[in-house]
């Protein structure tokens, strides 16, 4: 390969990057907790769009319960994100010909 087909290479990953990211900070994921009694709702990149709690949680007495349901319901939205935003840059990884296990920073 030469130089001109490597830079031709890299700014088309570029291009292809930056489009991951704009897609990564609308593509919306769903982390439930309680069997689906808390709900979060967030972009792949974290910012959390909406929460739903099931009006049963909402009672005085199980308040670090319905603090506990949220956290893990936070945690498997940002799992879920981080997942659909890893298989995403190995398409993209794959389709550029690099190696299994290359790392793009995102």
């Amino acid at each position: 390969m030469n130089i001109q087909e490597a830079l031709k290479q890299a700014q088309a990953m570029q291009g292809k990057m930056a489009k991951l990211q704009q897609q990564f900070e609308q593509e919306i994921v769903e982390g439930q907790a309680g069997g689906g009694m808390v709900k979060v709702t967030m972009a792949c990149k974290g910012e959390v769009k909406k929460i739903e709690i099931d009006p049963s949680l909402l009672v005085p007495s199980d308040k670090e319960v319905l603090e506990d349901l949220l956290v893990a319901a936070l945690k498997n939205a940002k799992a879920s994100g981080d997942q659909k935003m890893s298989d995403e840059m190995k398409k993209l990884t794959g389709s550029l010909g690099l190696p299994a296990g290359f790392n793009l920073p995102f």
